[in-house]
């Protein structure tokens, strides 16, 4: 496994998303419970363990109490993966002091997180709403805190914004925009849709990126061809840059193996 730097840490080139552990499958309601249900903390410590023996060493997954205590436990049992926070904000469905995403990225500064980004929600809901000053809170906020800095994103055009106006460390581009954020930030379980232009026009702005580019939903959320999908990731992702994939170890127990060895053979050209 190669490693590639992003601001002061060494990043593989293959990466874990958490999106699994947290129950966001991207295929329904009842996928998503599966997830949840199956994800113990044994489990979770298990996949982990198994992707620091793939040469796997960071996990790109959201702040709150789930994953913060969970990592907690991992690195207490003498894990060392390092931890890409996902800043966000309502993870709680009633309201509690503190959950605005100043509290998470502190608490996740606080936890142990290596960098932190800003929601790809929150980051295509800022952009629509032409909220630019929150975007330089956040980005003084994480530099305050010592942290690399970046930014999650589903349209092209936000991350544009962000490549000419922002001094991110890395910016997370996602290949699909499976729903609006322009009303709201959160995650939408119903309607998404993946259209293959979205992903076309997210390429053409990734090849416009000076600083290392994280490519995440680089499969639509399990919802498109895995082969067609890595031989697109051979004529995108650069040689500085990373590729993110959500895990399930109970769909299939190889699957962290057999995805470095599509990426090695179809964007590491080894």
């Amino acid at each position: 496994m190669r490693y590639v730097p992003i601001c002061n840490a060494e990043v593989s080139r293959v990466a874990v998303g958490g999106n699994q552990i947290s129950g966001f499958s991207h295929q329904g309601d009842e996928r998503s419970k599966e997830m949840t249900s199956w994800f113990t903390i044994d489990r979770i410590c298990d996949m982990l363990n198994d992707a620091e023996e793939a040469g796997i060493n960071t996990l790109f997954a959201r702040s709150d109490d789930h994953v913060i205590g969970t990592l907690s436990e991992y690195w207490r049992r003498g894990g060392r993966i390092q931890w890409f926070a996902q800043i966000t904000a309502s993870v709680f469905e009633d309201a509690r002091t503190g959950d605005n995403w100043q509290g998470w990225l502190q608490r996740s500064a606080e936890a142990g997180a290596t960098a932190l980004y800003l929601h790809g929600g929150l980051t295509d809901y800022w952009f629509a709403n032409k909220s630019f000053d929150l975007f330089q809170e956040f980005q003084k906020l994480g530099r305050a805190n010592g942290r690399a800095v970046g930014y999650a994103g589903h349209t092209s055009s936000a991350h544009q914004w962000v490549r000419d106006n922002v001094d991110a460390d890395f910016q997370m581009c996602s290949y699909y925009n499976p729903t609006d954020r322009t009303a709201s930030p959160h995650h939408i379980s119903h309607g998404e849709s993946w259209v293959p232009e979205h992903r076309d026009l997210m390429a053409a702005t990734i090849a416009t990126i000076q600083k290392p580019v994280v490519h995440y939903k680089v499969f639509a959320g399990g919802n498109r061809p895995i082969q067609e999908a890595f031989e697109f990731m051979g004529g995108t992702v650069r040689s500085g840059d990373v590729a993110l994939f959500g895990i399930f170890p109970k769909d299939d127990p190889d699957q962290i193996t057999t995805d470095i060895e599509l990426f090695e053979k179809h964007v590491e050209k080894t």
